[in-house]
């Protein structure tokens, strides 16, 4: 028997937030070599936004955990892939975050093979190759960006590489390098805030990695750095026009 919890939405998890970081993810290095861990605890939550879940319905929290040694943090994009990887973190000896994109339960269509499967934790997978610019990503975004990339390419004649995550932390650093030493271009999206995202630490590895290859900056597009209210829920979540998440000085902001 495995433990799965259910937190019904990510926003409600911060109570738990000491026995995951504090307990969970510290078990097996407390207790050296004597075998102990935290093995098969699943922690499920629903997370990201809906277009009408406002402050307390709407966040996407994965970075806070994506600090602490000891957990997984996951992120499907699909029905298959939330099986898969979900079977693995139960198989997992270390504690799981597993985080379901909900605008997703109602979205996302696909047929889910019966018998039992799993997929590799910490292991991204290149959706679409590409030659000029490498697209990363994972969740719900990774529609919006499959979206920018089909007007992209038709618009500029450019060739994307688009790769889901899956795993957030620890995520699949060598196939991400791999790729922006082949496109010399990259892009980091997500739905959560900019300000100390994972795109930060993705953008920052990528900078370590492939410097001498890169053509331009990494860009970040993600969520501004800003809670979530009611009815601009969809102006704070990046969309198939949205650039870049640099923020302007207010006069230039007005200008514009």
């Amino acid at each position: 028997m495995k433990p799965v919890a259910e937190i019904q939405f990510a926003d409600y998890v911060y109570p738990a937030f000491d026995q995951l970081v504090n307990e969970a993810a510290k078990m097996r290095y407390r207790v050296g070599s004597t075998g102990m861990h935290a093995g098969g605890l699943v922690v499920r939550m629903p997370c990201g936004g809906v277009g009408h879940g406002a402050l307390y319905h709407s966040q996407s929290p994965e970075s806070l955990f994506s600090h602490v040694p000891g957990l997984r943090v996951v992120m499907p994009r699909s029905p298959a892939q939330a099986k898969g990887l979900l079977l693995a973190a139960i198989e997992c000896e270390d504690p799981v975050v597993f985080m379901e994109p909900k605008a997703l339960y109602r979205a996302a269509v696909e047929q889910v093979p019966v018998p039992a499967y799993t997929l590799p934790l910490s292991k991204a997978e290149v959706l679409k190759e590409g030659k000029d610019v490498t697209v990363v990503s994972y969740g719900t975004p990774l529609y919006t960006c499959s979206k920018a990339i089909r007007k992209a390419e038709e618009d500029f004649g450019i060739s994307c590489e688009l790769i889901d995550l899956r795993t957030i932390y620890p995520w699949d650093r060598p196939t991400i390098l791999e790729s922006v030493r082949k496109t010399g271009r990259a892009v980091v999206v997500h739905e959560s805030m900019v300000n100390a995202g994972v795109g930060a630490e993705v953008a920052a590895t990528i900078q370590e990695g492939c410097f001498l290859r890169l053509e331009a900056p990494v860009q970040r597009v993600a969520g501004w750095s800003t809670h979530m209210g009611l009815i601009f829920e969809r102006f704070n979540i990046p969309d198939v026009a949205r650039k870049q998440t640099r923020q302007l000085p207010q006069e230039v902001t007005n200008e514009t």
